[in-house]
């Protein structure tokens, strides 16, 4: 791929190549033989932008998800992934934003960034809001950062709930074996009248709406 990444570069194809991708994650998929069944884009509104939850149980979960979002969606990713040769320059050319976990003052520039790819580009992004991968299945803390861009931005958060993936490729695992997995886009929710000072309550209900679906069965 990377011959169409420098060219998609050089001739400022952003899309093609966040088509490409894509597609990769897709046929990625099928190779695996891992099925998806997928509830809930129903209540998404078409070409408006939102800001992805989802819990994070394995690898799987950020590519996959990715291919289910509809319209145009990008990533909140830790700056090590995009120093990566050739792929790097390509996520950051499509608009994936870098974000150092040192620094506050990192944090906030990334958040800024997004905000003003959101209100001129009208991307969604995608973040998991408990930063890492769980180890027991178990929904961790919540980190503020997608909070904060849901705040700044005005976009509705839909909760997402992955089930199966952990079983597929837990933590430390680097190989995943086929499967299915079941993935619910919930309700967005939407921030107005929200403040910093309110944000506790805002947090507890994403986490609500992902913890009661990820106990069905």
């Amino acid at each position: 791929m990377t011959p169409f990444i420098l060219f998609c570069m050089l001739t400022g194809l952003r899309q093609p190549l966040v088509e490409i991708g894509l597609w990769a994650m897709r046929v990625s998929r099928r190779v695996l033989d891992i099925e998806v069944e997928v509830r809930g884009l129903e209540r998404l509104e078409p070409g408006r932008a939102y800001i992805f939850m989802p819990n994070h149980e394995s690898f799987i979960d950020g590519p996959m998800v990715m291919t289910l979002i509809p319209g145009v969606a990008r990533v909140i990713i830790k700056k090590s992934v995009l120093g990566i040769p050739i792929v790097g320059m390509g996520m950051r050319f499509v608009g994936f934003v870098p974000v150092d976990r040192k620094g506050v003052e990192g944090g906030k520039k990334s958040i800024a960034r997004a905000v003003r790819l959101m209100k001129t580009r009208g991307y969604s992004f995608l973040i998991f809001p408990e930063g890492t991968r769980s180890l027991d299945g178990r929904l961790g803390p919540f980190r503020r950062g997608g909070f904060f861009l849901a705040l700044e931005s005005g976009a509705p958060i839909v909760p997402v709930t992955i089930r199966g993936t952990r079983a597929l490729m837990p933590k430390r695992q680097w190989y995943a074996r086929r499967g299915q997995v079941q993935v619910v886009f919930h309700e967005p929710i939407p921030v107005g009248g929200s403040t910093t000072g309110t944000m506790g309550l805002l947090m507890v209900k994403v986490k609500e709406a992902i913890a009661e679906s990820q106990e069905e069965t």
